[in-house]
């Protein structure tokens, strides 16, 4: 009787205030968001952001099942959130550093956290921006 463990890695992507979770399984290439299929999710965009990694994983995507649950934030940054987790999910899977370097090339967000926010808004400003000021008159 063999009692092998199949192969399950979880990881966490964040973007602003977007938290997704994703967990890779060995399977036939299925990516779910939310119990939902990916070519289901709109905007197109964010299909596509989410798909990055995939793209340059090659094939090893065929071989791998992901399902990930998103909470937060808006809808790019739940792809960012999204994408960032499965590139670190994609990372540990195959101990890769090869591809490792690949992505982080391509971009560094897909496998560290981005720390920029919006400024908060300052008093007496209302609608034009937390720098904004009166234009100066020099005549």
């Amino acid at each position: 009787m063999d009692n092998k463990k199949p192969k399950v890695i979880t990881t966490i992507g964040k973007r602003k205030c977007a938290i997704a979770r994703a967990t890779l399984k060995e399977g036939k290439g299925k990516i779910t968001i939310n119990k939902t299929p990916l070519k289901n999710i709109k905007p197109q965009l964010a299909q596509l952001k989410i798909l990055e990694p995939l793209a340059l994983a090659g094939s090893t995507k065929d071989k791998i099942d992901i399902s990930i649950t998103i909470n937060g934030g808006g809808t790019f940054g739940q792809a960012d959130a999204a994408r960032q987790a499965i590139s670190r999910g994609l990372i540990k899977w195959t101990n890769d550093e090869n591809l490792q370097k690949k992505i982080v090339n391509h971009d560094r967000t897909m496998v560290s956290y981005d720390p920029r926010r919006t400024e908060p808004r300052k008093p007496s400003r209302s609608k034009q921006g937390a720098r904004r000021k009166r234009q100066l008159s020099k005549r």
